[in-house]
């Protein structure tokens, strides 16, 4: 990204202000640039980028000081997915786990309950 401005001013060209009080002009901390950087960890697991692209990427996401900085290196990137609000619960993989280690008849049920508890509220039965 310096790279692109420094060519541009090197012929003479400006980049766009950005607006002072728009959110691409706001300064990132170090933690926004962590998550972006574990998003494009991601994307690379996934097959989205290759290992040259996540390296060029995250080395400009550290040299990002905007939101509209760190907004560009993930623009051509699906947005992360969320969880539907009121979908939480479902199976708790590590305690199904100890369970079916420690007791597994135990470990069955909360994993029967479990299932049948997520599918009821899917279906909107009480």
């Amino acid at each position: 990204m310096d790279d692109d401005r420094e060519n541009r001013e090197g012929r003479g060209e400006r980049a766009a202000p950005v607006p002072v009080g728009s959110p691409a002009a706001v300064r990132v901390s170090d933690a926004d640039r962590d998550r972006v950087a574990a998003r494009l960890q991601h994307h690379y697991a996934v097959g989205r980028l290759t290992l040259p692209e996540l390296e060029e990427r995250v080395a400009l996401v550290y040299r990002a000081r905007t939101r509209g900085q760190l907004d560009a290196v993930t623009a051509d990137l699906p947005a992360p997915v969320r969880a539907a609000p009121g979908r939480g619960g479902g199976v708790d993989e590590r305690l199904l786990v100890v369970l079916l280690v420690v007791a597994p008849p135990a470990g069955v049920v909360y994993w029967l309950l479990a299932r049948r508890g997520g599918r009821r509220r899917d279906t909107g039965e009480r």
